[in-house]
Parts: structure tokens; sequence; C-alpha cells
């Protein structure tokens, strides 16, 4: 099975090929450019350097949320168009769940991903490998830094912080959890594409036109129509 994965979620972008458990291909950068006119050449370019066509693909991967709100758009609408005109089956993973499968495997602790989300707050969950597969402990979720931290402290285990931003709560975070906090590598940051692929290798197919990505929280002018729609009422 001929696996396509897209992430355009956060800041990096990434694009894999994977063959059963063979990455064949894998792209990722991580600047500030638009995801939207960069994805579809990026997996042209992938395919040709790997000498396959779109018709190779038996499957389409894609980060579903939550990140970017824009970012989290063009990955599953470009996931959906490509899975509908190929006609084959369109999985989502949950983008933080990416970025723990990059880095949890070999540390004895959990794993805590997270994506800033401004104002102090984080997108985050809790994570750790049981029998060499990646387990949710904690549901991703949206929520102050500082909130995360102590409630973290409880569980008075190793947790591992991974992600690009995890330099703007490190401080706050380490305050509370002292040396049970560890920060993950310099090269661990940006998510795998190639781990999206394995992640969602075996998952059951979604419903295209019904799949949706996962903000967590609406967008900030989408919560404020909301409120004034219902302040007409």
């Amino acid at each position: 099975m001929n696996v396509l994965a897209l992430d355009t979620s956060n800041y990096s972008l990434g694009i894999a090929l994977v063959n059963e458990d063979k990455v064949i291909g894998e792209y990722i950068t991580n600047m500030k450019k638009n995801h939207s006119v960069r994805v579809m050449p990026g997996i042209e370019r992938l395919l040709d350097d790997c000498d396959m066509k779109p018709a190779d693909i038996d499957k389409i991967v894609v980060a579903k949320g939550p990140g970017s709100y824009t970012g989290v758009r063009i990955g599953v609408t470009i996931a959906k168009t490509l899975a509908w005109t190929l006609n084959i089956p369109l999985v989502g993973v949950s983008s933080l769940e990416v970025l723990a499968a990059g880095v949890g495997r070999h540390f004895d602790g959990y794993v805590s991903p997270l994506f800033d989300a401004r104002r102090g707050q984080i997108y985050t969950g809790l994570y750790r490998f049981e029998k060499g597969k990646i387990q949710s402990v904690m549901p991703d979720q949206i929520l102050l830094s500082v909130e995360w931290a102590e409630q973290l402290r409880e569980l008075d285990k190793k947790v591992l912080f991974v992600g690009g931003d995890i330099d703007i709560h490190l401080d706050g975070i380490r305050q509370a959890l002292g040396d049970k906090a560890v920060a993950a590598g310099i090269t661990e940051h940006n998510p795998r594409p190639a781990e999206l692929a394995l992640l969602g290798r075996d998952k059951p197919a979604e419903d295209i036109h019904a799949f949706v990505p996962n903000y967590i929280r609406l967008a900030e002018a989408e919560a404020k129509w909301i409120q004034s729609q219902k302040e007409r009422q």
C-alpha cells in the first residue's frame, strides 16, 4: 500500500510517501511561506523524485488539527480533493499525535506535544508509548500553559515536551515541574509526515464528504459572529 501523507496544520510543511513499512520519500520545510501555493508542487516533486504517479497512491492521510486555522483548512481541503479525485480512502490524524509519535518511542515517560494558541494558551494533549504503539493518556485540548503544567505536576512523572513553540512556554512549565520537564532536541520539533503516514495507514477510512478539521475551538471571527447572532436573537 502506498500512502501519501500531508501536514500543513502548523508552521512547518510536511509531505511523505510510505510503502508498507518503508519510507519512500519525505519533504519537510520550516519557513514562513504560504502552504497553499506550495503543497501541490511539493507533492508533484516528491512523486516525481520517487518515480511514482498519482495513480500509484492507495491512501491519503492528513493532519486534521489542531493548529493554524488556515493551515488545517488547506491540508484537509487538498487531501479531500485528492482522495475524491483518485477515488481512494482518506484518513485524518491528530496533529498533536503526529508530533508525539516522532519523539516518544524511546522515552520512558509521558509526551506533551504543544502548539502555541496565543494569550498564554496552548494546544496540547498527553501521550505515551505502550507495547510499541502510541496511546492517548489525556485528550487534545486548549488551555493556559500554566494550568497544564499544574495538571502534569500531579502525575509526578517525567514529561517530554515537543513542538516548535515550546520556547514560549518552557520557563513557566519548568517552574512547575522542575527536572520532571524534559525538552525534545532541536531536530525533533518538526512533525514527521512519515510518522503521520504510519499512524493513518491502518486506520479505517473517513467519509470524505463529512470529514472536517478538528480546530478544538472556533476561530475568533467565527466565535464573534456566533455571539453577535445570539445577541440579535
